[in-house]
C-alpha cells in the first residue's frame, strides 16, 4: 500500500497537468452568437484592443469566421453549406474598427461645418483603405481587400467600419501584427494597434445545429 500510493498520485497529478495543457490549446466554442460576442469584448482574451486619445475612442475588435458564416447559414444549414461558408470566410481576417468622440459618431462633431462634414463624410466612405495599414513587425504591408462604412446617421455613439484583409500565411506564422490609423482630423495622431497571432489562429467558433 506504501509503494501504490505515491504512484497513484504521481498517475493522477500527470493526468491533470495533461488536461490543464489541452483544455488551455482547445478552440473556444459557443452555442449562441451573444455568447461568443460577450468572450471577444473581454480584452484579456486578446480580441479587442482599446485606445483613448484627446478623447476619441478607437476600439479594435477581431470578427471570428464563424460570425461571417452565421449571417448567411440561417438555421439548420445542410453541413454541406457549413463547411462550405466556413472555407470561403476562413480565407479573410475581419475587424470591427470603432472611433467615437464624446459617445457619439465622429461626424456628429462636424455637423456645423457643412464642408468639413461632407470631407469626413467622403474620407469614411471612400479614403480608409488609404488611411488605415496593417503590416508585419518587419514593415511588411498587407493590402486591405474592402472595408465596410454603414451610415448609421446619429443613431449610434460610434462610427465603425469592417475591415477586410486577406489571410497570408506569412502573416500568419508572426506573433504579432501592426494596425495603425492615419489622423482622421480629430488632433490624435496617428493610433497604431499591436495585434496578437495566437488568439487569432486559435479563434472562437460557434457550435452550428446542422441539418
Amino acid at each position: 500500500m506504501c509503494c501504490f500510493r505515491p504512484a497513484f498520485f504521481r498517475y493522477a497529478l500527470s493526468l491533470l497537468f495533461l488536461w490543464g495543457i489541452l483544455s488551455c490549446s482547445q478552440t473556444p466554442v459557443f452555442e449562441t452568437e451573444r455568447a461568443l460576442n460577450e468572450y471577444l469584448i473581454q480584452e484579456e482574451n486578446g480580441y479587442r484592443h482599446h485606445k483613448n486619445i484627446n478623447g476619441v475612442t478607437f476600439t479594435l475588435t477581431y470578427r471570428p469566421t464563424d460570425l461571417l458564416v452565421a449571417q448567411e447559414a440561417g438555421t439548420r444549414p445542410a453541413s454541406s453549406r457549413l463547411d462550405s461558408l466556413r472555407s470561403h470566410y476562413g480565407n479573410y481576417l475581419y475587424f470591427n474598427l470603432s472611433v467615437s468622440r464624446n459617445n457619439e459618431e465622429i461626424l456628429t462633431g462636424f455637423a456645423g461645418n457643412r464642408a468639413r462634414f461632407g470631407a469626413m463624410v467622403n474620407q469614411l466612405s471612400f479614403g480608409m483603405a488609404r488611411s488605415i495599414h496593417f503590416y508585419t513587425p518587419a514593415r511588411d504591408t498587407i493590402a486591405m481587400l474592402d472595408y465596410i462604412y454603414p451610415r448609421m446617421y446619429g443613431m449610434s455613439n460610434s462610427t465603425t467600419l469592417l475591415v477586410v484583409y486577406p489571410k497570408d500565411p506569412g502573416m500568419m506564422e508572426k506573433e504579432y501584427m501592426f494596425m495603425s490609423i492615419e489622423d482622421l482630423g480629430l488632433n490624435t495622431g496617428e493610433v497604431t494597434f499591436k495585434v496578437p497571432m495566437e488568439p487569432v489562429r486559435k479563434q472562437p467558433e460557434l457550435q452550428f445545429k446542422t441539418q
